[in-house]
């Protein structure tokens, strides 16, 4: 193949770094006066990429390192609609704490990027080169209010934490391709099936525990509470949404092309780490009176939901993640957005007891977070319901009800913490008036909130087959 067509395959990623070169030099010459400009062409840029995905040529391109297919299509759309959401909702929340820049869009766009590497990766090279893209663009920008310590701290444990998770990755890489021969997911396959050896899975192994820390699932979750509390909400809002879907699709990718002949092998070690998520996310969350630290054991929870889904090993585990992620996505987004709309005296709302009443005083973005908190508690007919009974059906069919028995005891406690939050909304005094509320997070919040039901309706109509089409790109039975 030769380098046009390889680019026409890799024309989203190709847009993203494009966009991203001609907005740095816009940010440069501009200064500070241009951030609005950049904000509106990385968003135009992410949109445009979208597009490309949505529309643009399948294949394999880079000597099969780069691959284009449905799975990629279907979550590159998603992707990028997001981080165009993260610009969105981050850009005005910045400007209006006096700490806007025109680094922060940039900084999205190159995370995107990373993103749009990962669901592509075809061999272990890109797989790496994905995932280093994305998290040092994530480092910074977890940092990126360098006045505030939480920010400076939390930035400062994602890189000492994530540099522990690539060297484990690289580790494992290493020991794959020793015995495998190859960086490819085709040829590791094929090895592995001739009998390449313990090495392989033992390289597996460190490469599955170097994945779970890019998705936070436990026991490598250690970086997750302290981050999400310790950076801009907006910024965390992004964290927890985007990049979790492209490290999900590449855990399944990597897995599932390039070790189908080792099913049985990785499939118990994604059961136990599953198990240790959703106990950890549960029970670790009673005790959360911070918001975000709260969220932050729910995501770990809800990974656990998804790998337990991946965990069968079947195309409809796949699909069922899928959807999952999508649906997780959009409702975590909506409950971090209406996180950034209140403030109290100039003081985030982030704990427990800044609630209280607060239906008596911003009754609209009370009423959205109810739809949200029902919604990750997975409470029918809201969009969690539909997302868990996708991951539990998938489960089940694949063999595993042990574990979907047990995600739904996990699910008992999380109940609890977000009924916590429902009741000291509704029924305790009310404690104090609130800052007026921004339109624009309050507007993504109440979005989010209506898509959680009844949007979610008939966007599962579509979703369900273009799900179904991007599982099948996985090639499991």
């Amino acid at each position: 193949m030769d380098l046009t067509s390889a680019l026409q395959i890799a024309l989203p990623e190709v847009i993203l770094a494009l966009g991203t070169l001609v907005l740095i030099v816009v940010g440069a010459f501009g200064g500070e006066k241009s951030t609005g400009l950049v904000g509106l062409g990385a968003g135009a840029v992410l949109v445009e990429a979208a597009a490309a995905a949505c529309w643009g040529p399948m294949g394999q391109a880079f000597h099969g390192g780069f691959v284009a297919d449905a799975a990629a299509q279907f979550s590159k759309v998603a992707i990028y609609l997001m981080s165009a959401v993260a610009i969105a909702l981050g850009a005005p929340w910045l400007r209006r704490k006096r700490s806007a820049k025109f680094e922060y869009p940039l900084l999205v766009l190159l995370a995107a990027t990373g993103m749009g590497v990962m669901v592509s990766a075809g061999d272990l090279i890109s797989l790496y080169i994905g995932i280093e893209l994305q998290s040092l663009a994530l480092y910074v920008l977890a940092a990126f209010q360098r006045d505030d310590s939480r920010s400076s701290e939390a930035g400062l444990k994602y890189f000492v934490l994530g540099a522990l998770s690539s060297g484990l990755l690289l580790y494992g890489a290493s020991l794959i391709y020793g015995f495998a021969g190859s960086v490819r997911f085709a040829d590791i396959a094929a090895a592995v099936h001739a009998g390449a050896g313990q090495g392989v899975i033992f390289g597996l192994v460190f490469l599955i525990c170097g994945m779970a820390f890019k998705v936070s699932a436990a026991p490598f979750h250690m970086w997750t509470p302290d981050v999400y509390e310790g950076a801009p909400t907006p910024i965390v809002a992004f964290i927890t949404a985007a990049p979790k879907l492209a490290a999900m699709v590449l855990f399944a990718r990597a897995l599932a092309l390039g070790f189908p002949g080792a099913t049985g092998q990785w499939q118990q070690v994604i059961v136990v780490i599953a198990l240790i998520s959703m106990a950890v996310g549960a029970l670790a969350g009673l005790v959360q009176r911070n918001l975000k630290r709260l969220l932050a054991y729910s995501s770990i929870l809800n990974i656990g939901y998804a790998l337990m889904a991946m965990a069968a090993g079947t195309e409809g585990g796949m699909q069922a993640m899928l959807v999952f992620m999508v649906l997780y996505m959009i409702d975590v987004t909506g409950f971090f957005a209406c996180l950034t709309a209140l403030q109290r005296d100039g003081r985030p709302m982030e704990r427990l007891e800044d609630f209280a009443g607060l239906v008596r005083v911003r009754p609209g973005l009370a009423l959205a977070i109810t739809a949200l908190s029902l919604s990750l508690l997975g409470l029918p007919p809201f969009s969690g319901f539909w997302s868990k009974y996708y991951v539990f059906k998938a489960a089940i069919a694949g063999g595993l009800w042990p574990v979907a028995v047990f995600g739904l005891v996990a699910s008992v406690p999380a109940a609890f913490y977000y009924l916590r939050i429902l009741k000291t909304m509704w029924f305790d005094e009310p404690a104090g008036a609130t800052d007026r509320t921004p339109g624009d997070a309050s507007a993504i919040g109440m979005g989010a909130a209506l898509f959680s039901f009844p949007l979610v309706l008939p966007a599962l109509a579509a979703l369900d087959p273009l799900a179904t089409l991007a599982a099948r790109a996985f090639g499991l039975a």
